[in-house]
């Protein structure tokens, strides 16, 4: 029985059951939840196993990669660039990265880079992982590449793109990497432990991911056998040109070792972000009040950054979702804690987000990667938390 270390407020103690019920029942190896509450954490758990090749334990301190929760990050980073009069979300990109406007995308705002719905989702060809880990070959490549739609009459999930398309803005604007800029003005003041590029000394406290082993091969599934729901997604994930495929094919190989020193250390602001539940939790709290003395959005930059940009079914995952800008909206089949809630998921479970309504800023990661549209790890957490505030 796997031991969970932490601390919870009264209240709270559905939420310590079901992070143990993760162990115990869900697949969970090694994790950590924390959960603030008008500004104050009131769960901070965390147990398992950081590594399952030497039994190192998971620690209060242990970093975990995120995948895709780490756009959340990149989103606050362009707003906080808005809110200071730095950046206009609704300028075209090429204002401030003139490359950028040819083959149909001169007249793309910045609020659809961040709402997926500027149709750069693609690279052809391919840019090596070597060289898009050193940054500009990537931009440049974006730079020039055409949208896969009409620009603004669609989203699809910009799922690789988005960092460097994002995070070049954000350099462009600030002269900082997206990750020296989050390091030094959201990390910094909020005392996060929560990097976009690992710096080397932190790199013996980072987790081991755990993959699961195929349980069958989905590109040899008859399409007949596929509820009719998800029929057309998995057409495409079997269609090697499909969008959904390309979208996630921008480099080559393809498929990224995250567990390796060079990707952990590079700058994927869409996708490598490493830290710890308890700093996710702390950043969403913080854009929507006051932390130890520090918040990072004022009401109306939290606003801008919520309204709906986008809603129905993606281009790319093809499944029904709402964007805002940067951050996903809640969903009738994930509703988070409330309608005004906002944040982002990260493949195989991660998860954080804030919901202003109720105070709430969450934070989940993990070790062990879930496959698919179903992982109830992170779903069974918000569900005993929606029942404490009910309480």
């Amino acid at each position: 029985m796997t031991t969970i270390n932490g601390e919870v407020a009264a209240g709270f103690e559905g939420v310590r059951e079901a992070f143990a019920a993760g162990f115990e029942r869900r697949g969970d190896v090694g994790a950590a939840v924390c959960v603030y509450r008008d500004g104050r954490p009131v769960v901070d758990l965390w147990g398992g196993v950081a590594d399952p090749d030497t039994g190192r334990p998971w620690e209060r301190d242990t970093l975990q990669l995120v995948y895709s929760a780490t756009k959340g990050a990149t989103a606050t980073v362009a707003h906080l660039l808005a809110q200071r009069g730095e950046l206009d979300l609704d300028a075209p990109v090429a204002e401030y990265w003139p490359e950028f406007a040819v083959n149909g995308k001169a007249e793309i705002p910045v609020r659809w880079l961040l709402s997926h719905r500027a149709g750069v989702v693609t690279v052809a060809p391919p840019v090596p992982l070597e060289a898009a880990l050193r940054w500009q070959p990537m931009v440049d490549a974006l730079a020039v590449q055409r949208p896969e739609w009409e620009p603004g009459t669609a989203h699809g999930y910009h799922g690789r793109t988005f960092g460097w398309l994002v995070g070049e803005v954000v350099r462009r604007v600030s002269g900082r990497t997206p990750g020296r800029f989050f390091a030094e003005e959201v990390a910094g003041p909020l005392g996060l432990d929560f990097f976009i590029g690992l710096p080397a000394a932190e790199r013996g406290r980072v987790s081991r991911m755990v993959y699961p082993k195929p349980e069958f091969d989905l590109s040899t599934v008859p399409l007949d056998l596929v509820p009719p729901e998800v029929r057309e997604l998995v057409a495409a994930l079997q269609d090697p040109d499909s969008l959904s495929n390309r979208a996630f094919a921008v480099t080559d190989p393809a498929e990224i070792d995250f567990n390796s020193a060079e990707v952990q250390a590079a700058e994927l602001p869409a996708s490598n972000g490493i830290g710890t539940a308890r700093g996710l939790a702390r950043m969403y709290a913080a854009l929507i009040g006051e932390v130890d003395g520090v918040r990072l959005f004022t009401p109306e930059t939290l606003a801008s950054a919520t309204a709906e940009q986008a809603a129905g079914v993606d281009k790319v995952i093809m499944l029904p979702i709402r964007f805002g800008s940067g951050y996903m909206l809640p969903v009738e089949t994930n509703p988070l804690t409330g309608p005004r809630a906002f944040g982002h998921p990260g493949r195989g479970g991660s998860l954080a987000f804030a919901d202003p309504e109720h105070g709430i800023g969450f934070g989940y990661v993990m070790n062990s990667i879930v496959e698919g549209a179903e992982d109830p790890r992170a779903a069974a957490l918000v569900d005993a938390v929606r029942e404490a505030l009910a309480r």
